[in-house]
């Protein structure tokens, strides 16, 4: 823990769920050190509406979506600049004494312009795979957190420290009735979850769609988070199929999700992992074929391995697949207990902690603790001018 005064520390985690929610982990962490906030963040709809209950002390800086797409590197080098820029103009105002990426290329362009500024930088890599941003990122930054121990090798950092993926703290045992009743499910009927993380999965609605006519007569209940395009076609067919469902395209409450059900399928990504972890819920695993290397699947048998989860690629799964491996795990206690033992394994109820205390000591070590920015007349901002977008012309 410091002892002087606590810096102000940017956390760069938009563009996914999957780096948004780890990175508002730390946050809280932080937080709790006395440590004043800002994120930076997308201008995705994800950002935004997870976003919407942030501490009005935080800052948020939104600044444009980077990323590679189809190889198109023109666009891409567009964009990057634009978000350098933007990144710039706001850390002359904020000046961090760190900046925490926590992985995608959306954070690449605000832990460069931390650099310029002398700021302490750090990534986080949640994947087995790190992604192309960190493993081109890691190696100028003062020190790599990682989730999977295999990711470690793959950074060319000075310094890794293996810490899981954080989780909010509101992911811990659930009540399953009060959360069913919360949702509008039946309080003593068995739920299966449906979830592709932040964005939905159109592989994952077909699949469980096509299993629905077998399931029928199960008398299980339906929690399907379908993403923004397939909430309709899920609604019709689940009462097509004469199954109760409650059918949403995206739940910013997760935790109260995965409280209320018995038995999961989703997808890969680390940080639902790490969630699913933290509930201790048996699931079914269908990694997404497209991610970058292929890492969903290699984050999903990570957990098989340990017993900690089932698989099925996407490219190879038939709805009768689905439907043989539901049953036992709806209808074996004894097996959704010892897959409950694996997953508490995965469990890292100290990441986000350990990740704040690590990087406010290397900033007292080295005398960059003091806060780089205090609002008032000295610098002429306020917190609410932080609370929107920085484009190619600054402060929107």
């Amino acid at each position: 823990m410091m002892t002087g005064p606590a810096p102000l520390i940017a956390i760069a985690c938009g563009g996914t769920g999957g780096h948004l929610f780890p990175g508002l982990a730390v946050a809280v962490q932080l937080a709790k050190r006395g440590c004043t906030l800002a994120l930076i963040v997308s201008p995705k709809e994800v950002d935004q509406q997870s976003l919407k209950n942030a501490p009005q002390e935080w800052s948020v800086i939104t600044l444009p979506a980077v990323g590679l797409q189809g190889g198109n590197y023109v666009a891409f080098g567009a964009s990057f600049l634009k978000s350098l820029a933007g990144a710039r103009r706001a850390f002359r105002q904020l000046r961090p004494a760190a900046l925490l990426a926590m992985g995608g290329f959306t954070g690449a362009a605000p832990l460069c312009a931390a650099r310029s500024i002398g700021a302490k930088t750090f990534v986080h890599e949640s994947n087995t795979i790190p992604g192309k941003a960190n493993r081109w990122l890691a190696r100028w930054v003062d020190q790599a957190f990682v989730g999977f121990p295999q990711a470690g090798s793959q950074l060319s950092s000075r310094r890794v420290v293996v810490t899981g993926t954080p989780v909010r703290p509101q992911f811990q045992s659930q009540d399953p009735v009060r959360c069913r009743k919360l949702l509008g499910l039946d309080s003593d009927r068995p739920v299966l979850l449906v979830m592709g993380g932040s964005q939905g999965a159109r592989g994952v609605n077909e699949l469980v769609l096509a299993t629905l006519p077998l399931l029928a007569r199960k008398g299980w209940q339906l929690l399907h988070l379908t993403g923004p395009n397939d909430a309709e076609k899920a609604s019709r067919a689940c009462k097509a199929a004469g199954v109760k469902a409650v059918v949403h395209p995206f739940l910013s409450e997760m935790e109260i999700a995965l409280g209320a059900a018995t038995v999961a399928v989703s997808r890969a990504g680390a940080s639902s992992l790490a969630e699913i972890a933290a509930m201790r819920l048996p699931t079914v695993l269908v990694p997404y074929p497209a991610a970058t290397d292929n890492h969903q699947e290699f984050n999903a048998r990570a957990f098989v391995e340990t017993g900690a989860a089932r698989l099925l690629e996407q490219g190879k799964a038939a709805p009768e697949m689905l439907a043989k491996i539901l049953p036992g795990l709806f209808e074996d206690s004894s097996l959704r207990q010892r897959m409950q033992t694996a997953l508490d394994a995965w469990h890292s109820p100290k990441a986000a902690e350990q990740i704040a205390e690590s990087m406010l000591q290397l900033l007292a070590q080295s005398g960059s603790a003091k806060p780089r920015h205090r609002h008032g007349s000295s610098c002429g901002c306020n917190h609410s001018a932080h609370r929107h977008g920085v484009g190619a012309k600054g402060a929107a």
